[in-house]
């Protein structure tokens, strides 16, 4: 018998390319388990500032309810900027406000800040988070730092101690999502 595999879409809070954030998130997408996609959101750069009301949503902001809508959970990595999340990323998810694409879809997060730091970002993402509806898996959700000397020519963390980790925690959302509630 042949299953679907399940769709987990990726999304850094970074806008920067070497950014540690975005290599997790790509170690995640390349060592996902059988039966996993995850595939990274590349769009942030792209979305245009988030005016209530303001219709038709452009083809970027279009693509991103086509990429949540599709996707069966979401998993967020995210730097801190000045005490919270960063404006690119608050700013994608006010465009899932009104349409409720993050409603009740199950969530995780990823911090790979330095012990100690990165907590705020967290704490302002799962507040917007509980706001839009989404579904917060603890079990998934977990600090896994991340320093820059172990990300490897190819964009993704080398050190196979913190590729387990960044894997454990896609595995623990998908099982999640395979036998969670839903």
């Amino acid at each position: 018998m042949v299953s679907t595999p399940l769709h987990v879409l990726l999304i850094s809070g970074s806008t920067r390319a070497s950014s540690t954030n975005t290599s997790a998130l790509r170690t995640v997408a390349a060592t996902a388990p059988d039966g996993v996609e995850a595939s990274l959101y590349d769009g942030l750069l792209d979305l245009p500032p988030f005016v209530p009301g303001d219709q038709p949503d452009p083809a970027a902001v279009e693509s991103l309810h086509t990429r949540i809508a599709a996707a069966d959970a979401v998993l967020f990595c995210t730097p801190e900027y000045a005490g919270m999340i960063p404006g690119s990323l608050k700013n994608l998810l006010e465009w899932t406000v009104g349409t409720g694409d993050l409603n009740e879809k199950p969530v995780a997060w990823i911090n790979v800040a330095y012990e100690g730091r990165g907590d705020a970002a967290v704490a302002t993402l799962r507040t917007v988070l509980g706001y839009v509806g989404a579904e917060v898996v603890d079990s998934a959700s977990s600090r896994i730092t991340v320093m820059q000397p172990m990300i490897g020519e190819d964009g993704t963390v080398a050190d196979p101690e913190v590729r387990d980790r960044l894997t454990a925690a896609l595995t623990a959302l998908a099982d999640h999502v395979r036998h969670g509630k839903y």
